[in-house]
């Protein structure tokens, strides 16, 4: 798996990690979803060059210019529903991309730290021959993308696939690595030490579908 780590670099997209982390920005979840959203456009337009181009000529007022277009059929797919926000910001960027969602949650049958990955509902076109984009904001145990990527298979081959992350583990990011083809791509926000034994990634920022959409039953 090629690992792409954009914090590594200083850029603005520290701005906004900074502010999804810190405990009382996130009060105003609006803002926390525009955050989000924006590190979505960020990690969109750096993975945006990895893509197979074609050349097109455009009519302007004046003449007519070659120009290079992104020639990929591409997926964006989605968990919902923390990565609402983030499929925003890619679709902000892929605008002609078409759109699958998925939904993935940890069920507790103990009552206690353990749990299973369910997936209940998901919508999704064709994946033959499509860049799938699949977009989860918070790597953690790396067992979701896992279990999202098992049931999409039964969709149909992706030309490529591209991971893309907020926030991860190194222990996530080392399990993933076991189930997706050599050639994957993860496109990550930045990368934190390890999970606590909850299964919740230290420092991290809490829960995103919480402070995005509100507590849940």
């Amino acid at each position: 798996m090629k690992i792409h780590h954009l914090a590594q670099n200083n850029s603005v997209l520290n701005n906004f990690l900074s502010e999804i982390r810190d405990k009382n920005i996130q009060k105003d979840s609006m803002r926390f979803r525009r955050n989000i959203e924006r590190i979505g456009e960020i990690l969109a337009y750096e993975l945006s060059k990895s893509f197979s181009y074609k050349s097109i000529s455009v009519e302007t007022p004046l003449a007519f210019k070659q120009v290079q277009v992104v020639e990929d059929s591409l997926v964006i797919c989605s968990i919902l529903r923390a990565g609402l926000p983030l499929h925003q910001g890619l679709l902000n960027y892929f605008d002609n991309a078409a759109n699958a969602f998925i939904s993935a949650f940890r069920h507790h049958p103990y009552n206690d730290e353990r749990f299973e990955i369910v997936v209940e509902y998901l919508a999704s076109p064709n994946l033959d021959g499509k860049t799938l984009l699949l977009a989860d904001p918070m790597l953690a145990t790396g067992q979701s993308l896992v279990a999202v990527f098992e049931s999409l298979k039964k969709l149909g081959n992706p030309k490529e696939i591209h991971l893309i992350s907020v926030i991860g583990a190194e222990e996530g990011i080392h399990f993933i690595e076991k189930y997706f083809p050599e050639n994957t791509h993860l496109w990550i926000a930045t990368i934190d030490s390890h999970l606590n034994e909850k299964g919740y990634i230290i420092p991290g920022l809490g829960d995103a579908g919480d402070l995005a959409y509100g507590k849940k039953l």
